[in-house]
């Protein structure tokens, strides 16, 4: 009986831990910009020139992302992590909603853009998608320096 109530006690401590930690997580304060939306690798020209066309679909329907995800929010930031609290945002219920309506209208338009790109790239000619990838990702190295020079 003793053990049942002990092993009971166990239970209960990690189910309220548990819940507790979703709490904390939920009213942690989201950023404004995606943390996904950051590319990992810029090319250049003779390293894009060596990929397929399959590869560069893949980074031409990256770079549109993290642009889709970053663009509606430059005036506010350019990096990703940057929370409504860090700019000076309210912390309301009105101002979070905004975001959160903001944030599926993106991931609605993406899902529709993501789609559109899948069925409609593969018929792209290879040096249009290479200067199209160069120009997104000097589009973003932009935003970043843009970024920079205003802190």
């Amino acid at each position: 009986m003793k053990n049942k109530s002990i092993i009971f006690s166990i239970f209960l401590i990690i189910i309220f831990n548990g819940v507790r930690a979703q709490n904390k997580k939920a009213n942690a304060p989201k950023s404004i910009i995606s943390r996904t939306a950051t590319i990992k690798k810029y090319y250049d020209l003779k390293e894009l020139k060596e990929l397929n066309k399959g590869e560069l679909i893949t980074l031409y329907t990256e770079r549109i992302n993290v642009l889709i995800k970053t663009l509606p929010y430059i005036a506010l930031s350019t990096r990703s992590g940057i929370t409504m609290a860090d700019i000076g945002i309210p912390l309301d219920s009105e101002h979070k909603k905004d975001f959160e309506n903001q944030e599926k209208a993106i991931a609605d338009f993406l899902e529709s853009t993501v789609n559109f790109q899948t069925k409609i790239m593969p018929y792209s000619d290879k040096n249009n998608l290479i200067t199209a990838i160069l120009f997104y990702e000097s589009m973003m190295k932009s935003l970043h320096e843009l970024g920079e020079a205003s802190e």
